[in-house]
């Protein structure tokens, strides 16, 4: 556990230089500790150590973990492809969804917050490298989605999320990112929603100070802060 401590205090070190290098405010980028396949003791150990922002891949382990660490500081968020069917238990319970990629599931979501009487924060994903084995909308689908939500009271776009191929050498992934900067930036100037998209979810354990070089405002990291991920056995 103790790993876990020296890692985070490492992270936080190299999230602070990446900022420092391209002079953005101190306070402009959130960790979020992705704790897919990990314990409840290793998400405490984190935890402990100041870390707030927890993320999950699955519902039912994002749930399950919620569940057993109720009462605890921490801001859940959902990283992984959300199925529509499965939106209804996570609405209301997490800070913030990255991975929404289609209307349906917008309507879902808003249909869910509506009844329970709260706004759910979202992020759209977009899928900029067009690998078919990954979620998310083309960016020139993003200003007219945007447009279809103008009228939702109960969803609250607040950004952009992508997932870039994986590169051995993370400044590969660098256009990736500057692309992501660039889609925010122009759908803003666009004024395609009610309110500007502030969020970019880019950059993960091997590539976030690049991210962060190109603007991101929120890194997902697992590996680099609990280690190499050992699936449960069957």
């Amino acid at each position: 556990m103790d790993e876990i401590r020296h890692n985070l205090d490492s992270l936080k070190k190299r999230i602070a230089g990446a900022i420092a290098r391209v002079s953005r405010p101190a306070e402009s980028v959130r960790l979020v500790a992705v704790s897919k396949l990990k314990g409840v003791g290793e998400i405490l150990t984190a935890i402990e150590a100041g870390q707030e922002d927890i993320g999950e891949n699955y519902v039912s382990e994002l749930l399950q973990k919620e569940e057993e660490l109720r009462g605890k500081k921490i801001r859940w968020h959902f990283v992984g492809h959300l199925q529509t069917r499965k939106a209804r238990d996570l609405i209301g319970t997490v800070t913030l969804i990255h991975s929404l990629d289609s209307l349906k599931l917008a309507r879902e979501i808003e249909k869910v917050a509506s009844a329970k009487g709260i706004t759910q924060p979202a992020l759209l994903q977009v899928n900029l490298s067009g690998e078919p084995s990954k979620s998310g909308m083309k960016p020139e689908e993003v200003s007219p989605f945007l447009a279809a939500l103008s009228g939702f009271k109960h969803l609250d776009v607040t950004g952009l999320m992508t997932l870039p191929p994986l590169f051995e050498d993370p400044k590969e992934s660098r256009p990736f990112f500057k692309k992501l900067f660039e889609l925010r930036e122009r759908v803003n100037r666009e004024a395609s929603f009610p309110h500007p998209l502030t969020e970019l979810s880019m950059g993960m354990s091997h590539d976030f100070e690049v991210a962060i070089e190109e603007g991101a405002t929120i890194v997902r990291i697992g590996t680099a802060l609990f280690g190499e991920r050992t699936p449960p056995k069957k």
